[in-house]
């Protein structure tokens, strides 16, 4: 299996981008199912103010995230997603330190996040990174499924 070896902002209208963003969806829709989701597409995705970050080993594309620019000098990370066969490998921690890297790039002071309850793998993968809680921060409501994490961006 290849190895992350490349951390980039990309475009996400790429037909690799796209099948990870459906993993995503489905993951998501098995973890909570019947509950609201916001959906996420490649077009939602190519706005102004959002950076995806993809990784890459021997050219595929391993996993993804999206940085959304907030505006009030935090970014938000979502939608990270590592395909099944790259999980273990790395390929999240390494997504997670180029939002970091991409985040003060930006300027921001903090990364902030919402992660449902039963996603544990992505919960341990956050607080290893350094997440801790705080509440819900706009457009996000305080919900029963969600918690919401922030880590400052390191000067």
């Amino acid at each position: 299996m290849a190895k992350a070896a490349n951390i980039g902002v990309e475009t996400s209208l790429q037909d690799d981008v796209t099948g990870l963003l459906a993993e995503a969806a489905a993951v998501a829709a098995r973890l909570y199912p019947g509950e609201p989701r916001r959906p996420i597409t490649p077009g939602s995705l190519a706005a102004p103010g959002i950076h995806v970050l993809v990784a890459r080993g021997d050219g595929a594309a391993l996993g993804l995230c999206a940085i959304i620019e907030r505006g009030d000098g935090e970014v938000e990370l979502k939608r990270l997603i590592v395909t099944a066969d790259a999980r273990g490998r790395g390929v999240g921690s390494a997504l997670v330190r180029g939002a970091e890297a991409l985040a003060r790039r930006l300027g921001a002071r903090a990364i902030v996040l919402e992660v449902g309850i039963e996603n544990r793998a992505a919960q341990a993968l956050y607080r290893r990174a350094g997440f801790t809680p705080r509440g819900p921060f706009p457009p996000y409501r305080d919900l029963p499924v969600s918690l919401f994490l922030e880590r400052p961006v390191p000067a």
